[in-house]
């Protein structure tokens, strides 16, 4: 026991010594610019700390201020810019005792101000330093806190963390020959006179502009420069990226940027800040800290499992000179593997090619019993050359290995195996490098699993509310693409339908419901069965969207929807449009040309409790594409409502309507997905064949039936339908007619239709109530057989809601 002990003792003796050796070297280093930030990122390596910020007394000396952070974002914990010193915070706590706060997960959920973060459980320091002048705010993951050797580091860097200078360059008029300083809010940029010269540019010629500088970088690096110098993407801290800017010959220059925002106030605008220097000509002994930095800054923003595996290849493998790296996940004893890189399966160990897979298989795992062990364990494991290895691991890193199980929340949630092929020296950075980084992708891996498996979660809600597949239409195609939001987790609440409709007619709607939430989902489902509904029921489009609106009314929520509904008649090429706060449709018409139209609308739904939706007619010809779509694909931050609708418009009339599922594709190309968007396209071809019709009003007169079997007489002879057949067809409109004059009241209508030999019966009443048909009947009973008789005779037969009724209808094969 005593040995333990004293084996203990000295290696929180070394890891004090080291710290203590670390920040001696930073005191002695020439530059003074960066050591503060120099400074807080011994916090992160040598304490284990996932954020450490610098809280610095303001002139008026009310609040505290971050001034130098290191680390993850602090929005991640949901720390502030700057806390007042009379406040309840740790920070002002320790500025005011002079003593360090320590809270766990328990003391800050019951904060007043405590705030839910992406992480589980982590804990906060606060430790004073400068007398009071400042305060040390450090951030661990781990949720057990800062155990007593952390703890030591912490008081060590709050001890030698410096303040940094307050004075801005355009106060001083001193500028670094390697700085600047760049106004957020103008673009206008100061540069010292090694940076004019890195990027070739005279004193005399150099307009101030930072837009002069961008343009001389190589255009595949704008995308990260821009995220560094545009204010809305960073938070208070150090950022830092390398990228390349043009020669006038030879290749590019590799040159790196350190930059921090600075907060404004008095007046003064925010001001990025920091340095640019060559990047071959940098010190190779601070290169650990900025691959932790660079890692910490990628894993901030990754938002699914494999971003979080591309970040962690991305800053280890090359830089380390690794050949090979393989992230996996931990799922019930089991790893299922992420990523492999190189994935050539020649490059990786025999026992893993026999059965090659997207996730390795049980047997390589039961062999590897090293690897198991490391995992139990939960801490990294390192292997130099000649270690003694079972051959799966001893492939994957002949060289060297290095086992690093990935934590997060007291478990082990996944593991990185990095190998080299040469002997490889791992030496103490090397090693703290490697833990840090394990212990922030275990983190990231956590949040990134939980985003996956919301995400699926949103994704199968999302596709059970809307409809799996579209019907078949008689005349036309109709085609549907939806696309969720690429921002967040959010459920969006457009959504759309086709409804086919009796004599031939479709009903198109789309919609939209407010908000991105599963409350607007629900809604959303709710509001697209009532349009279902209420259409099936037969009622004409204006009456349909009114009672929608009512229904949205009634349920006493405080959302509305926009809705646009089409009944389009198939056969005559006509439409009725409603729109209820809805974009208008767009037509192509058959010559190529376009048109927004000009419906007349009413307010949306869920707004006012009486409304009118007024009706527009559409005329459609054979070769027509309509299209419906919702404000996210023609609407975006650079472009206006109006502007979306004429650029749709313009691809319309580039498309060939003759693949209207290519072309919903083409239109969603550009689509901008900070928001969801649904589209709905109709191609009417126009119906080969063309049903015959005629209708016949029943009055309610002693030889009412024998008039409907006159008519339908009539209408066989002018249809020139064979004799054999009147019979059947007579009997099925004598039994249906009959049924609706004695068991209903109000008005009756028969209706004839004949189409591809098909010969169709339908009678209308004002009844809802549905005939049904008899179990059993006697030799005594003297009704009920009317029923039978319609099914015997007929090859189909049955009832349709129709405004507010029903219609019986029958159909009779007449042969070819």
């Amino acid at each position: 026991m005593a040995d333990v002990v004293s084996e203990g003792a000295a290696v929180r003796k070394t890891r004090t010594e080291r710290a203590e050796a670390a920040l001696e070297a930073l005191a002695a280093d020439p530059r003074t610019a960066d050591r503060p930030r120099r400074v807080l990122e011994q916090a992160l390596v040598l304490a284990g700390a996932a954020f450490a910020g610098l809280y610095t007394l303001g002139d008026d000396g009310t609040l505290l201020s971050l001034t130098e952070s290191a680390g993850l974002p602090r929005t991640l914990y949901g720390l502030r810019d700057g806390y007042p010193v009379p406040g309840r915070s740790p920070a002002a706590e320790a500025h005011r005792t002079g003593d360090p706060q320590w809270l766990g997960p328990k003391e800050l959920a019951g904060s007043p101000r405590a705030r839910r973060t992406p992480s589980s459980d982590f804990c906060v320091a606060a430790l004073p330093v400068h007398g009071g002048d400042g305060v040390l705010l450090a951030v661990t993951d781990n949720p057990d806190g800062f155990d007593g050797e952390d703890r030591a580091c912490l008081a060590l860097v709050a001890g030698a963390v410096p303040l940094p200078d307050a004075a801005r360059p355009e106060e001083t008029g001193e500028l670094p020959a390697d700085a600047f300083s760049l106004a957020m809010d103008t673009g206008r940029i100061e540069i010292g006179e090694r940076i004019l010269e890195l990027f070739r540019i005279g004193r005399g010629t150099f307009d101030g502009k930072v837009e002069t500088l961008l343009g001389l970088t190589v255009p595949e690096d704008l995308p990260s420069l821009m995220s560094v110098v545009e204010a809305d993407h960073m938070s208070l801290g150090e950022r830092e990226l390398e990228f390349r800017v043009l020669q006038p010959s030879g290749p590019p220059k590799w040159l790196r940027l350190r930059g921090r925002l600075q907060p404004g106030g008095d007046g003064r605008p925010a001001r990025l800040v920091g340095t640019v220097a060559d990047a071959s000509t940098l010190r190779s002994d601070v290169t650990d800290v900025a691959r932790v930095q660079r890692l910490a800054a990628s894993l901030a923003t990754a938002g699914t499992v494999k971003d979080v595996s591309q970040a962690v290849v991305a800053a280890l493998r090359k830089p380390l000179r690794a050949d090979r790296i393989a992230l996996a996940e931990l799922e019930n004893d089991r790893l299922v593997v992420i990523v492999l890189d190189p994935p050539e399966p020649e490059t990786w160990p025999e026992l893993w090619r026999t059965e090659w897979r997207t996730e390795w298989p049980d047997a390589p795992v039961r062999s590897m019993p090293t690897l198991a062990a490391a995992l139990r364990e939960g801490r990294a494991r390192i292997w130099p050359a000649g270690s003694a290895l079972e051959p799966a691991l001893a492939g994957v890193g002949s060289g060297g290995l290095a086992v690093l199980p990935l934590s997060a929340a007291g478990r082990t949630v996944g593991a990185c195996l990095i190998g080299w092929d040469r002997p490889h020296d791992f030496g103490p950075d090397e090693r703290a490098l490697l833990t840090v980084s394990a212990g922030l992708a275990g983190q990231a891996l956590m949040r990134a699993r939980a985003f996956d498996a919301e995400h699926e979660l949103v994704g199968m809600l999302q596709r059970a509310l809307l409809p799996r597949r579209l019907p078949r239409l008689p005349g036309g195609v109709a085609v549907a693409r939806y696309l969720p939001p690429t921002a967040g987790l959010e459920v969006g609440g457009d959504w759309y339908d086709v409804i086919p409709l009796p004599d031939n007619h479709v009903a198109l709607v789309i919609g939209d419901v407010q908000g991105h939430n599963a409350g607007a989902a629900t809604l959303m489902g709710q509001m697209r069965t009532a349009l279902r509904a209420y259409a099936a029921e037969g009622h004409p489009p204006d009456v349909v969207v009114s009672h929608a609106n009512r229904l949205l009314m009634e349920m006493e929520t405080d959302l509305f929807a926009t809705c646009a509904y089409v009944d389009v008649d198939m056969e005559e090429g006509s439409a009725w449009c409603v729109r209820a706060g809805h974009l208008p449709p767009v037509l192509r018409h058959p010559d190529a040309g376009t048109q927004v139209v000009e419906v007349a609308g009413g307010p949306p739904l869920g707004v006012l409790p009486q409304a009118d939706f007024p009706m527009t007619e559409l005329r459609l010809r054979p070769g027509t594409l309509l299209a419906l779509t919702t404000d996210g694909l023609v609407e975006s931050a650079e472009e206006d409502i109006d502007a979306g609708l004429s650029r749709l418009a313009r691809e319309l009339a580039a498309a060939d309507p003759a693949r209207p599922g290519q072309v919903a594709d083409a239109l969603l190309g550009g689509a901008h997905r900070g928001d969801d968007v649904a589209l709905l396209l109709l191609r009417y071809d126009g119906m080969a064949v063309r049903p015959r019709r005629e209708s016949w009003t029943v009055w309610r007169v002693p030889e009412a039936v024998r008039h409907a079997r006159r008519f339908t007489r009539r209408t066989l002879r002018s249809w020139e339908v064979p004799d054999d057949t009147w019979d059947a067809v007579l009997l099925v409109v004598s039994e249906l007619v009959t049924n609706a004059l004695v068991h209903t009241d109000g008005q009756v209508r028969l209706d004839l239709t004949l189409v591809n030999h098909r010969f169709r019966v339908a009678v209308a009443d004002v009844s809802p109530r549905t005939p049904v048909k008899p179990t059993s009947l006697g030799w005594e009973a003297t009704g009920g057989r009317g029923i039978l008789l319609v099914e015997a005779m007929s090859a189909a037969w049955g009832t349709v809601p129709a405004g507010g009724g029903k219609q019986v209808w029958a159909e009779l094969a007449l042969g070819d």
